[in-house]
């Protein structure tokens, strides 16, 4: 009986022995690996419970065949970016067109973290100085408007520091737009969704989209009694534009932000 005992224990000895080459050969110990890797295995529980092979790569997780402790050996990382660069200038100027700012990765995702966003950001914007030095605003034509944010970022040498050309509210109620004003999703472009038909709206004139000579802004009814129908578009998507009739001319804006804006 002894011996049938020492031989039993054996058995169980080489059992625990095999049992513990696996645990350390198992698991995703430095197997980390991007995307989908079939190589990328091993011999371990996996994470529904089963034991067999398993995985180690980013996409288990989406498969559910991940190792039991991939979590902890590769732990995600999301991609980190930068901040926003400043808004570049406009792409050309005297007619409504774009600018851009940029943000580079700082670190690439890892292991299932978030992919990294969007590296660029376009916005309307319009210029009134030509690469010559010329100043080429008008006053004929629709009214071309964007958010008041843009009205912050103006570069500092287009301001006016004229003391009669403070600026002057105008405020108008919306007749019609097109749908695309609606539809707008990007981040520098949703203020378009604000513009609902019969709502009340201020714009606010102020160099250097007010005319030097008649300081005016293009579009904005100066010479209009209330009853005509004036054009204006968005800055930033040529096809959300519409109609309004002027209300009245302020001194100052008070309409909620979402419907105040500035002649551009």
């Amino acid at each position: 009986m002894s011996g049938i005992a020492v031989k039993g224990g054996c058995l169980v000895l080489l059992a625990a022995l095999l049992w513990l080459s696996n645990l350390a050969e198992g698991g995703c110990s430095a197997k980390c690996c991007k995307g989908r890797d079939p190589t990328c295995s091993s011999t371990d529980w996996r994470m529904d419970r089963v034991f067999g092979t398993c995985f180690c790569d980013e996409t288990c997780k989406l498969i559910g065949d991940c190792c039991y402790g991939y979590t902890q050996e590769c732990p995600a990382q999301s991609c980190t970016v930068s901040e926003w660069s400043p808004w570049s200038g406009c792409a050309l100027q005297c007619k409504p067109t774009y600018r851009v700012r940029i943000r580079s990765i700082e670190r690439e995702p890892k292991n299932g973290g978030d992919p990294c966003p969007a590296l660029e950001e376009k916005a309307g914007c319009l210029e009134y100085i030509n690469y010559q030095g010329q100043y080429c605003a008008h006053t004929h034509g629709p009214a071309f408007i964007t958010t008041l944010e843009y009205n912050k970022e103006r570069r500092k040498r287009d301001l006016s520091t004229e003391s009669d050309a403070a600026g002057y509210c105008m405020e108008f109620k919306l007749e019609s737009l097109s749908q695309q004003c609606t539809m707008e999703t990007r981040p520098y472009a949703r203020w378009m969704q604000y513009l609902r038909e019969g709502y009340t709206v201020c714009v606010f004139c102020q160099p250097p989209a007010m005319n030097r000579d008649s300081h005016s802004c293009q579009g904005d009814g100066t010479d209009f009694d209330r009853n005509k129908i004036l054009h204006w578009q968005a800055v930033g998507n040529s096809r959300c534009r519409g109609t309004w009739k002027k209300v009245q001319r302020v001194e100052q804006c008070s309409c909620p932000v979402v419907h105040s804006f500035v002649f551009t």
